[in-house]
């Protein structure tokens, strides 16, 4: 039999109703859901292979003279924003010609400064002035690495002093002091080095040599192994993939300095961000005992690692990622955002539960990140669809099933093509996400004719139409368009009308749709069981099915009143997982709650795993 905890966990872990907090008023007015509503641009690197997507990774947000910008890979420029929901693209006046790739960003509170990954040396870009799009150059080249060897060299082992090529992957760091850090590195191999840095009147210059900062060790980290699920994977040759150690990120918060990074590597579900633990921004840091702290493996959005953590306007804590799709190529990607905490202990934890679902955009300070979710429900998971036309084999029934990787592709790209879901019964909706694909899209670079339009329209029997939303404000590409109704509606059909996208294709993903339906909530699962394995890295989670779930979360943590980690498993993918993400001589609590389309369950026992 499992050990069962005691119930003394708060009323939040041991009650989840149909709508978060909702006795309260709701912490804001407009929502959001994930992946992030934005204008990802088309890559270029495959042009010549002739594969065309579009994608995002990497993202940096900064607050900068009350607004936020958003940085990422291969943009050719960035994002501002008033509210962390309605981004403007801002094309800079320079750029490099390779674009950027996982940008470092920092404000010290006159300037936004910009790096570039690189291999050597530089420039470092400054802006006092980036709604403008205006940058200069705060130094036209930066100095080399202390101790970085040339490009290709750092396939031999490295002497003592000598660092792999860089910065790649860098993280500038500015502390309360005003002295300035630099972090960096991606490998397989080698680890996050950081160094100080000086401002002189060229521009910068290193203060010391490169210190490392932190390495991956899987033998003892189950969540820094590769591959779906941390099972492994190979290259075409057969030679397994290494784990790949990445994105670092530096905040200071309490007197304690929080070094994150990315691991084990951007392809597949488990992509995630861990963290470590110091007292100076040069080390010595500790590993967390709860990481990872940033874990999204189930649902839509798949993927937290290698993003940013800020403070919105409110002192409210945020943590970005990179969520993978990966159907046109590897590095195929979006965006996200979660809430965040610290907790007065000390504790990062980062929000994922729900993930993907509706969330409040907080017009305040919030305690309680859980306290973001809408309760808002998935309303259109595996229901009937039907199109106005189909290409091939790409059918209508692939939009609902929470899947980025399988798509409904029209025959034809033109205005009028429809597309309906029939949810089975009447129900209240309050939001849908259209989600487009990119299939042989033939785009690769920004353009007039790339921006997206539809209408949305619903019915009661299927026959009589009225409208219901649509897109609006200044023509923009919307490969993830969120679309909140101004009031709830009850109904039973949703119909998408096509009006323009710029890909050669008309290709949708998912329409997921957002509501309440009627009836109860499910009710708590029962029979949870928690057992590891020989493998200590792993676990066995079992539990017995509830009648009406659509789904389960299974939720974990180094606390029974901390769960903060959540694997969320559909119903008709059975009542047990295998969780791999666990660390070696760490106990843990484990809980397993249920929710439909009505609402979530409350939590099940919280059994201990030792």
């Amino acid at each position: 039999m499992p050990t069962i905890l005691p119930r003394f966990l708060p009323s939040c872990l041991l009650l989840c109703v149909a709508t978060a907090h909702a006795a309260d008023p709701p912490p804001g007015r407009r929502t959001y859901a994930n992946p992030v509503d934005i204008d990802y641009r088309y890559n270029f690197e495959q042009l010549n292979e002739g594969i065309s997507y579009r994608t995002g990774a990497d993202p940096v947000i900064v607050r900068h003279d009350g607004a936020y910008y958003l940085f990422m890979t291969l943009a050719d420029g960035y994002w501002r924003s008033d509210n962390l929901l309605d981004w403007r693209f801002v094309t800079p006046s320079r750029w490099p010609f390779e674009s950027i790739v996982a940008p470092a960003a920092v404000s010290d509170g006159k300037r936004l400064v910009l790096m570039q990954s690189a291999f050597g040396p530089r420039p470092l870009l400054e802006s006092t002035d980036p709604a403008s799009g205006k940058l200069d150059f705060l130094t036209r080249l930066l100095p080399p690495i202390p101790g970085a060897v040339p490009p290709g060299q750092d396939i031999l082992p490295l002497k003592p002093g000598q660092t792999p090529p860089g910065p790649w992957d860098p993280a500038l760091f500015i502390d309360d002091d005003g002295r300035w850090y630099l972090y960096w590195n991606s490998s397989d191999t080698y680890p996050i080095y950081g160094i100080a840095m000086d401002r002189v009147a060229r521009g910068v210059a290193f203060r010391g040599t490169p210190q490392v900062m932190l390495a991956l060790d899987p033998a003892k980290h189950g969540w820094e192994r590769f591959g779906p699920d941390h099972r492994g994977a190979k290259f075409p040759d057969g030679k397994p993939i290494g784990n790949y150690l990445e994105g670092a990120w530096m905040n200071k918060v309490g007197g304690r300095y929080y070094l994150q990074y990315g691991a084990p590597g951007t392809e597949y579900n488990v992509y995630a961000n861990g963290v470590y633990v110091g007292e100076h921004p040069l080390g010595p840091f500790t590993y967390a005992a709860y990481n990872p702290v940033a874990y999204k493996p189930g649902g839509f959005v798949e993927g937290a690692g290698h993003g940013s953590t800020f403070q919105d306007v409110h002192g409210n804590w945020w943590n970005t990622g990179t969520p993978w799709l990966g159907y046109n190529w590897t590095f195929e990607r979006r965006i996200a955002m979660f809430p965040a905490r610290f907790a007065e202990d000390g504790q990062m934890s980062v929000s994922t539960r729900f993930g993907d679902f509706p969330h409040y955009m907080p017009e305040s300070t919030v305690d309680d990140p859980e306290a973001l979710f809408t309760g808002w429900m998935l309303l259109s998971y595996r229901k009937a669809a039907s199109a106005s036309s189909t290409l091939g084999d790409f059918a209508a029934g692939n939009v609902t099933d929470e899947n980025p990787r399988t798509f409904w592709v029209a025959k034809d790209n033109r205005a009028g093509e429809t597309l309906t879901v029939d949810l089975g019964t009447e129900k209240t909706v309050r939001a849908v996400q259209v989600n487009y694909a990119d299939y042989k899209s033939g785009l690769f670079g920004d353009g007039p004719e790339i921006y997206t339009e539809f209408r949305l329209e619903h019915s009661a029997d299927g026959k009589h139409w009225q409208p219901l939303a649509k897109t609006d404000g200044p023509r923009r590409d919307r490969p993830n368009a969120y679309l909140q109704l101004p009031e709830p509606v009850r109904t039973r059909y949703l119909r998408y009308v096509h009006g323009h996208v710029g890909a050669a294709h008309l290709a949708i993903s998912d329409l997921r749709v957002f509501g309440n339906a009627d009836g109860e909530a499910p009710a708590a699962p029962r029979q949870v069981s928690a057992v590891r394995n020989a493998d200590a890295r792993n676990a066995m989670i079992r539990w017995h099915s509830v009648p009406s779930a659509t789904g389960y979360n299974v939720r974990w943590g180094i606390r029974p009143d901390r769960l903060t980690l959540v694997y969320q498993v559909f119903a008709d993918r059975g009542t047990e997982l295998e969780l791999r993400a666990l660390n070696v001589g760490q106990g843990y609590s484990v809980a397993v709650e249920a929710f439909n389309e009505t609402g979530v369950s409350p939590l099940s026992e919280v059994v201990a795993l030792p």
